[in-house]
């Protein structure tokens, strides 16, 4: 009662928008606030959300689990915030839907492994079935790789994506020869590079998070295993080819929904505007931060089409909602949304895109 008053008597939407500010993950945070930033003023351009000024509250995702739990559970029980929107890891996931579920409506940006039914969530970002078996299928067609060999961090994301993955190729001729897991933050990656180096894998599936991600791509191609052997990294910007340096992304791909080179109508637009809104050293533009922008217009899409914030009318009008946004017209299909895909190879800072993927 006492939340829905609070709410009541705003004259403004708003949102908690959950980012990596700290952690491994970190180096995505300003990225992400940027672009969500640029889309609450997009968005309050065109009148705002139900008539009414969006206002964005960050959220540490690095926080200690514990601690963001509580912080969203006081938001959403005081009535503070109409809904949450962010990119951060499947673990940040699970500590907050059991405080939105059924009170307000949640939008999660992130690739992810896929399962998430809570209440009230809806999801912008791919999942491994359409994004990585496609890319599996594209590797082994174009360039003959069977093998693999997976090294991921120690949660849940990389350990059910892994999971799904034998699941996919145990009906393909694609094998997994390996896998190996490293803690978040933690960089003894000898055990891992020994695995890859010992193993018959043509191709590494990296699974690994931001910083991580980065410093492992740094030892890797400082041990030699880049020499006839290609990765596949499923989570990775710009930002990420930065902090590895330019000798780290030989052979290295990856597959999303939006790349800056993709050309499209959409697409220019955004990066020009981002650029004029930031300047030309703002912080590198990926499919990451890009993906709190779509986030936020599928918040207030889903919200213009029921009329209401309440989760309930979202969801009686969900399945007709639709928006035109960076990454071409995307659709909601259930909880999850429907766009084009693409992969990509690293040429020292910037992707190249290859092909678009079929699901």
């Amino acid at each position: 009662m006492a939340a829905s008053a609070s709410r009541g008597r705003r004259t403004s939407v708003d949102i908690a928008l959950v980012i990596p500010l700290s952690g491994p993950a970190g180096m995505f945070g300003p990225s992400s606030e940027a672009c969500a930033t640029l889309a609450a003023e997009d968005i309050n351009a065109m009148g705002g959300i139900l008539g009414r000024p969006v206002r964005l509250h960050p959220v540490d995702a690095g926080a200690p689990l514990p601690e963001l739990s509580a912080r969203i559970d006081r938001m959403v029980s005081l009535g503070q915030v109409d809904g949450v929107v962010g990119w951060h890891l499947s673990t940040a996931r699970k500590v907050i839907t059991p405080h939105t579920a059924g009170r307000v409506p949640y939008v999660y940006t992130t690739f992810y492994e896929g399962g998430e039914d809570a209440d009230g969530v809806y999801m912008i970002g791919e999942t491994p079935e359409q994004q990585l078996f496609p890319a599996l299928r594209w590797m082994r067609s174009e360039f003959g790789v069977r093998s693999w060999c997976v090294i991921g961090n120690d949660y849940v994301w990389p350990r059910e994506t892994v999971r799904a993955t034998r699941e996919y190729v145990a009906n393909t001729d694609i094998d997994i020869v390996g896998e190996g897991f490293v803690p978040l933050g933690g960089r003894d990656f000898a055990p891992l590079l020994e695995l890859i180096g010992n193993s018959s894998a043509q191709g590494v599936l990296l699974l690994m998070v931001g910083a991580d991600g980065a410093a492992f791509n740094s030892a890797f191609a400082r041990a030699g295993l880049d020499d006839g052997r290609i990765r596949l990294s499923m989570m990775i910007g710009e930002d990420v080819l930065y902090a590895g340096g330019p000798d780290s992304s030989r052979g290295l791909y990856t597959a999303s929904g939006y790349f800056e080179s993709v050309i499209s109508p959409g697409g220019m637009d955004f990066g020009s505007r981002y650029v004029a809104r930031y300047g030309t050293f703002a912080p590198a533009l990926n499919n990451i931060g890009e993906s709190c922008y779509e986030g936020l217009l599928l918040f207030a899409s889903l919200a213009e089409a029921a009329r209401s914030l309440d989760v309930r009318a979202i969801e009686r009008h969900a399945e007709r909602v639709s928006y035109d946004g960076p990454r071409g017209e995307v659709r909601v299909r259930g909880s999850h949304t429907t766009q084009p895909v693409f992969l990509a190879d690293a040429n020292e800072f910037e992707f190249s895109v290859l092909a678009e993927l079929m699901s």
